[in-house]
């Protein structure tokens, strides 16, 4: 008998949940299964497996996978259980899937469970064929800049349509929105969301790298943001924040913030640090001292998007990376991480994906250089280089936070001390263009 007909292929999911794992799921499945392999899939990721235990596991065939790429969440459970954490850990999940008969695994994940399945793929030492399909909303795989993760597009989505609707209620109710978005080390999401959108600003990690950041710094730029509008009329604003901020903060200077969790990656549960109300309450402190009064909702936006019924977009891309995954397999494939680029199957040996100074997989960060972040900084009302070259303009925004011109300067220029170069674009045979802002 074939050893194709002998061995079984397994599927694991790890991490958060992302739009489209279900359609990962049914299309390794069904590929599998018309080849004449046994698929089964291992049931909330690591956790079980890394402990010795095998009975946390469901077979998969082609009927009970057919229609779930339409639904959002994971079919076979998730977890973030990490292996490699422990030398046992890791070894007990390799006897654990050799005791169930897995030649082949597919792992579903981010950055932290393609290192779980590049250590496993090592430790098996040939015995189990693995390769890794990149899932994560905050799309910071080190993957080429034009080839998303899937569930980024579908999380994009719907947090853009939360927040069009927040954004009417801010205009119909004269209040500010800071909305939380996910992303833990990069702000792709949060400025996929902003800049789509049109929020008033978008804040990311990304700008405030290469300076100590402290709570104040975010303050001071969402109220000089509340100043700047209220300057031209507007009581109104919406600003999106990546969660991956407050990574960047100093914890004594964040009340709380030591006493949060750490998950089994090490990482700070975020969601534990209520940075949504910490810059609330500080924005209203800074605006009480100018004599202005705010009304400031704070909003998370996080697990809203993470199980929502993919959009078409990552439906067949998942279906895609879920066919290569397996037909790589199939093909005697191991050790590498499925992509899809320009429409080609592209393997990534899981080598590449590695930072060897950290030992850890290596993050994709918002090129901030980039023309389409310029764009996305021209789109914001925020306090720029140009608004302390203006006296008009400087004085008109002075006045609203009733101070004198040199106080203002003194409070806010510190700001776009480090702000980019304006955006020119040269046209062959032509001058140089620059775009102008247009308010929010």
């Amino acid at each position: 008998m074939e050893e194709s007909h002998r061995k079984r292929l397994a599927i694991l999911v790890g991490g958060g949940p992302a739009p489209g794992i279900n359609s990962v799921i049914g299309a390794a499945t069904i590929r599998a299964a018309l080849e004449g392999v046994e698929v089964i899939g291992i049931q909330d990721g690591f956790e079980w497996i890394s402990q010795g235990n095998i009975e946390h596991v469901v077979p998969l065939s082609i009927e009970t996978v057919s229609r779930i790429h339409f639904r959002g969440g994971s079919f076979i459970g998730i977890s973030r259980a990490n292996p490699t954490r422990d030398p046992q850990l890791l070894e007990n999940a390799v006897l654990s899937l050799l005791r169930l008969n897995v030649s082949r695994l597919v792992t579903i994940g981010g950055d932290d469970t393609a290192y779980s399945a590049m250590r496993l793929c090592e430790h098996s030492a040939g015995r189990i064929s693995v390769v890794h399909v990149p899932k994560t909303i905050d799309n910071d795989l080190n993957l080429p800049p034009w080839v998303d993760t899937f569930g980024y597009q579908t999380a994009r989505h719907v947090g853009v349509d939360i927040v069009k609707n927040l954004m009417v209620d801010a205009h119909t109710t004269s209040r500010w929105y800071f909305i939380i978005a996910m992303g833990r080390k990069a702000g792709h999401l949060a400025l996929g969301i902003g800049k789509a959108a049109g929020a008033t600003l978008t804040l990311i990690p990304e700008e405030f790298v290469g300076q100590p950041l402290r709570p104040s710094t975010i303050v001071d730029t969402l109220v000089g943001a509340i100043v700047k509008r209220l300057a031209y009329g507007r009581r109104d604003g919406v600003a999106v924040i990546a969660e991956g901020l407050v990574l960047g903060l100093d914890p004594a200077e964040l009340a709380g913030l030591d006493l949060a969790e750490h998950d089994a990656h090490g990482h700070l549960r975020i969601d534990e640090v209520n940075i949504g109300e910490l810059l609330k309450a500080e924005a209203h402190k800074r605006l009480r001292a100018l004599g202005l009064k705010t009304t400031i909702v704070a909003k998370n936006i996080g697990y809203e998007l993470r199980c929502a019924d993919p959009i078409p977009y990552d439906m067949e891309y998942t279906r895609d990376l879920g066919y290569c995954a397996v037909k790589y397999l199939l093909d005697g494939g191991s050790g590498v991480l499925i992509s899809m680029q320009g429409g080609h199957f592209v393997p990534v040996p899981f080598v590449e994906l590695i930072d060897h100074d950290s030992g850890r997989s290596k993050v994709r960060m918002v090129d901030i250089d980039s023309t389409r972040y310029a764009i996305a900084r021209r789109y914001m009302i925020r306090l720029r280089r140009d608004d302390f070259e203006d006296a008009h303009e400087l004085a008109r925004f002075a006045a609203t936070a009733h101070m004198s011109l040199q106080q203002f300067r003194d409070e806010f220029a510190y700001l776009v001390a480090d702000e980019r170069p304006p955006i020119h674009l040269k046209q062959t045979g032509g001058p140089e263009a620059a775009g102008p802002d247009e308010p929010r």
